[in-house]
């Protein structure tokens, strides 16, 4: 028996197709964090032109995740389903993932709510999930067999621990499986992603689907493959039709099958294969910089960036002994206002509280980059961090006419396994 008889689950677009052009749904960017390394994963943190999972322009805290939904649904009344989608997974961030949620149950409380993970840390929150009314879930399982697995996961960390090869893919599909039996249990309708991998597990699916439906998942999205630059397989192939029809219709005969997906972004918002328009983009970097209840975004007008030489963003945050503030002037020119030196190091977190405080008026902090622990701190204050290296005036010109920040100039999320060049070890950043 489901737990969310108020609501109406056919309306949520990705588990009922008949729904995809009457409602739409909204995935709010507060996962920026992940617990997995998968080799077809390539998290670009800020990209406006790629459509795709792991993908946002903004990461939000949890109020500013709520007024952002309560602010959509006033111009999209269809939206009928608030997910959490990333851009890493939930359970990564289980205390953002967990208090958005709760928010969104409080203020909305017909609202479908989704989430989508890889199951690694979803154990804990199985009862609070069935609580709150959370009436669809995703889990990825790409694979049953540690051997298949430990080919696609180049590391699980788990508590802490990094594990690596067929180790880690065990302790994974352990947790995926009993996150299928345990939600399906409480209610909840589950459905599995599939990653169709080449000469990796494109034959092994099909056992996933059968496997799956005997716990209790109603369905499956066997997706293809997007070779993804930078990424571990960017070098296969995409699987042609004839092998996605072939898993798919193998597949179908365990477990009813999803064929309308558009592989959205963690930052999707509207109808099922309606692209984010400039003035979404512009909305969600609003909320970003807003801080519910102390003083909204039109407060933050300035700009402030960290340079070693005041020419060029080109400096990591924890070495600046200055910021530097901007504002837009005449016929929108960026014009300078004043240097402020940064608070001394060695405080700890209370450094960059501080410095959250010193920059009030600012919407957003352009460095060259940036820890994990200052981000969240001072996103927590309600600045946006661009990581980028170029000129300062560009990156001005872009994000003060919200614009992305040029492709040649922007910085990978410096957040633990994201990035090109970096992809991680799963024990952490210092």
């Amino acid at each position: 028996m489901s737990n969310c008889q108020t609501l109406d689950i056919s309306k949520h677009p990705c588990f009922n197709k008949d729904s995809h052009h009457k409602h739409g749904r909204i995935h709010l960017p507060v996962a920026p964090r992940c617990n997995i390394q998968c080799h077809f994963c390539n998290r670009k943190y800020d990209c406006m032109n790629e459509s795709r999972p792991g993908v946002t322009s903004r990461v939000l805290q949890p109020d500013q995740a709520v007024a952002y939904l309560s602010h959509t649904l006033e111009k999209h009344p269809d939206i009928a389903v608030a997910g959490i989608a990333g851009p890493g997974d939930p359970f990564a961030n289980s205390a953002e993932t967990m208090e958005t949620l709760r928010l969104i149950r409080a203020r909305h409380p017909h609202m479908l709510l989704c989430v989508a993970s890889n199951g690694l840390g979803i154990s804990p929150y199985f009862d609070e999930l069935a609580t709150l009314k959370v009436s669809h879930v995703t889990v990825t399982i790409n694979a049953l067999d540690p051997e298949i697995g430990g080919q696609i996961y180049a590391w699980v960390r788990d508590n802490k621990k990094p594990l690596r090869g067929t180790e880690a893919a065990s302790c994974l599909i352990g947790r995926q499986l009993e996150a299928v039996k345990e939600l399906s249990a409480r209610g909840v309708v589950v459905k599995v992603n599939s990653i169709i991998i080449p000469g990796i597990n494109s034959d092994h699916i099909p056992e996933i689907a059968k496997c799956v439906a005997g716990l209790g998942a109603t369905i499956m999205n066997a997706m293809p493959l997007e070779p993804v630059e930078g990424s571990g397989f960017g070098h296969l192939p995409r699987p042609d039709g004839l092998m996605i029809s072939s898993v798919r219709l193998q597949s179908g005969q365990h477990l009813r099958q999803m064929t309308h997906c558009a592989r959205c972004r963690a930052d999707a918002a509207g109808k099922i294969g309606e692209e984010l328009s400039a003035d979404q983009m512009r909305t969600l970097a609003d909320f970003a910089a807003f801080r519910p209840g102390k003083e909204g975004a039109a407060a933050r007008t300035r700009i402030g960036v960290i340079s070693m030489e005041g020419a060029l963003v080109n400096q990591h945050l924890g070495e600046a002994g200055r910021v530097l503030i901007y504002e837009k002037g005449e016929n929108g020119v960026p014009k300078f206002v004043e240097l402020r030196r940064t608070p001394s190091p060695g405080n700890g977190d209370a450094r960059w509280k501080e410095l959250g405080d010193m920059l009030s008026d600012c919407s957003h902090l352009l460095v060259g980059a940036c820890g994990p622990s200052p981000r969240k701190i001072l996103e927590k204050e309600g600045l946006t961090i661009v990581e980028m290296e170029g000129l300062i005036e560009e990156g001005l010109e872009a994000v003060l006419n919200g614009k992305p920040i040029p492709p040649p100039m922007r910085r990978e999320f410096s957040g633990c396994g994201a990035g090109v060049t970096c992809r991680g070890t799963g024990t952490g950043c210092g």
